[in-house]
């Protein structure tokens, strides 16, 4: 494992004793901390307890399901989570994602497969690469700090969780290009993520309602069909800024 990942402390969340075991083993042995937990409310606890660097946290649970959970923790804690869904439910995928989970992962899975996922998601929400830093002003309504991570909209501080971040930092790096939905997977999520187009519309939309004054006619974020996704040319202000 790599060095700025080892002994990374992950959350399970799960009822089953032997699913949990599992995970663990598999996690121990690439070198993270396992914390678990077997019910909802427990979960909570050991957020606030143990301060988890990623939680894997499954839908079905005795006392608490996992949507509920997961609102819960976004609440108050914007700390990546990963949740595990039965085979097949996709409504389950997709509610997740649209509450704020930054991944998913199918039972049943690989240990290769749900190592790979917990260190891309680790990777997303704690590195950035690049080479734009500082203060920059889209326009007299929107600034970018990404020194300090911070985005001003009409002087109001907009959260954005992790993802969305890299998201944008792409997509502003590359201001006046389009960057095709390949290209997009492969920066923020990483190329295992290849045959998830879905993860870039939905994160594409969370950005628009935080950032477009009127997210169906974007001004920043624009489409280009068929293709993909290019951020308004701020530099060259005389670009065409139509509505994508």
């Amino acid at each position: 494992m790599s060095q700025e990942l080892l002994n990374r402390r992950i959350l399970v969340v799960d009822d089953e004793e032997r699913m949990v075991r599992f995970i663990r083993l598999n996690l121990e042995h690439d070198g993270f901390q396992v914390v678990e937990a077997f019910r909802g409310a427990q979960a909570i606890q050991a957020i606030r307890d143990n301060l988890p660097d990623l939680v894997l946290l499954d839908v079905m649970l005795p006392d608490i399901d996992g949507f509920e959970v997961l609102s819960m923790i976004r609440e108050v804690n914007s700390v990546p989570v990963i949740m595990l869904t039965a085979k097949g439910e996709e409504d389950d995928r997709v509610r997740g994602l649209e509450l704020g989970a930054d991944d998913y992962i199918t039972k049943p899975f690989s240990p290769r497969e749900m190592v790979s996922r917990v260190k891309a998601v680790l990777r997303r929400a704690e590195s950035l690469a690049g080479n734009i830093s500082g203060l920059i002003k889209v326009d007299d309504h929107l600034k970018i700090d990404f020194d300090r991570r911070e985005i001003w909209l009409d002087g109001e501080l907009v959260k954005l969780r992790p993802t969305e971040f890299k998201l944008l930092y792409h997509l502003v790096q590359n201001a006046g290009w389009v960057m095709t939905h390949d290209q997009i997977l492969a920066k923020v999520w990483g190329y295992e993520y290849r045959d998830e187009p879905h993860y870039v519309r939905l994160y594409i939309n969370y950005l628009r309602q935080k950032l477009e004054k009127d997210p169906a006619n974007p001004i920043y974020i624009l489409t280009e069909r068929g293709i993909g996704y290019r951020f308004v040319d701020f530099r060259h202000p005389n670009t065409s800024t139509e509505p994508g």
